[in-house]
């Protein structure tokens, strides 16, 4: 079984939109909280960057928004690797509030070297394999109509 990532936060007051709820860019700002966990877990960090100018590039992103969030909300964020290829990743994180299921995000993302796409690191790869977990269901469909 893999080894699970988790991103915890809580709603702030600026992230309350109109209506009362989270708005919707404040989800994928989590999203990306959560990435840049996986990031630091797994030695693509701030200092990798630094020493090699590489980094994760994310180039594609599927949100599901399934469930309002409101006010003060504690947020989780489990995050998960579904594929590690030669230059790509490709990763889920799925938001809950009191257990419940509120948001996913799929995410392909690139390493990077400068503008162009490089291989991962043997290191990194093998660091991102340990949280490999089978697609769920939602992963790789388009937008419904």
């Amino acid at each position: 079984m893999s080894e699970p990532l988790e991103y915890h936060d809580t709603v702030r007051d600026e992230w309350i939109d109109y209506n009362g709820h989270l708005s919707e860019p404040f989800y994928v700002m989590v999203f990306g909280f959560a990435t840049t966990n996986l990031m630091g877990h797994t030695g693509l960090d701030e200092r990798y960057r630094a020493e090699t100018g590489r980094s994760l590039y994310t180039v594609e992103a599927h949100v599901r928004y399934l469930r309002e969030v409101g006010p003060k909300a504690a947020l989780h964020v489990t995050t998960f690797v579904l594929s590690v290829g030669e230059k790509k990743v490709r990763l889920c994180h799925e938001l809950r509030v009191d257990g419940e299921l509120v948001a996913t995000e799929e995410l392909l993302a690139i390493h990077v070297a400068g503008a162009r796409a490089a291989p991962l690191p043997e290191d990194i790869a093998q660091r991102l394999r340990r949280h490999l977990r089978p697609a769920p269901g939602y992963a790789g469909r388009a937008i419904s109509s």
